[in-house]
């Protein structure tokens, strides 16, 4: 993956202080109302019911681990489904699932919420937590390759799944996948605010703005993060 680099001519034109004031201010209104319908979905999505989850299982370092025991004592938990290629080595795994996960390295503000994070990988649990601490995440890592159906529930890996806990029952209250993703991407939400974007070739930008070319979340062979681990040559 590379960018193009932007010509000299591909930039917003350029206009005195007062209208640019005047067109942020306008803008403003438009991402105030997205806010504002934003805080509307989230309080529905608060509302949604729930679904008790039977008792099933994932593999973690300890072996066989309820689902229950993942909380790790908190009322609620996020998993990430992660992808895994069985066999494959570190450059062949998922891209798309280390762009969502390697974003989760401070959890302190999560735990403060009464929230457990944790990733449930496709794999084999002796085959992917030597991934885990290759890539340095810290959150807790489990297979769910052997785990009962259910838990998956017949979705694709690749999605979040949200879960609340009383006492030794355990309910699902919401999952997301595809651009819902997204809400793990602290990257993309800070690239929609500068100039030229994600510069992915989907956007809606105008000609001559920087573009992405090959894979937008591969660099060089490689998930663009595992550049900076140890033991990688350097590009």
């Amino acid at each position: 993956m590379t960018a193009t680099p932007a010509s000299s001519a591909a930039a917003p034109p350029v206009v005195d202080r007062e209208t640019w004031l005047r067109e942020r201010d306008e803008l403003l209104v438009r991402e105030k109302a997205h806010t504002r319908e934003g805080d509307a979905i989230a309080a529905a999505r608060r509302q949604l019911p729930m679904t008790l989850m039977p008792t099933v299982t994932v593999w973690g370092p300890g072996g066989d681990t309820p689902l229950v025991e993942v909380f790790e004592g908190r009322r609620m938990l996020i998993a990430y489904f992660h992808m895994w290629h069985d066999g494959k080595s570190y450059e062949h795994q998922c891209e798309g699932c280390t762009f969502s996960t390697c974003h989760m390295q401070m959890l302190d503000y999560l735990h403060a919420r009464d929230v457990t994070y944790a990733v449930f990988c496709e794999g084999p649990y002796d085959e992917s937590a030597p991934f885990a601490e290759f890539m340095g995440y810290r959150f807790p890592w489990y297979s769910a390759k052997d785990s009962d159906p259910a838990l998956a529930d017949g979705r694709d890996f690749g999605f979040i799944a949200c879960y609340l806990r009383d006492g030794d029952k355990v309910y699902e209250t919401y999952w997301t996948t595809g651009r819902g993703v997204e809400a793990l991407m602290t990257t993309y939400h800070a690239l929609d605010l500068t100039v030229y974007g994600r510069q992915e070739n989907w956007e809606n930008s105008p000609e001559g703005w920087p573009r992405v070319t090959g894979h937008p979340w591969r660099l060089n062979g490689r998930p663009t993060a595992q550049w900076s681990r140890p033991g990688v040559a350097p590009r």
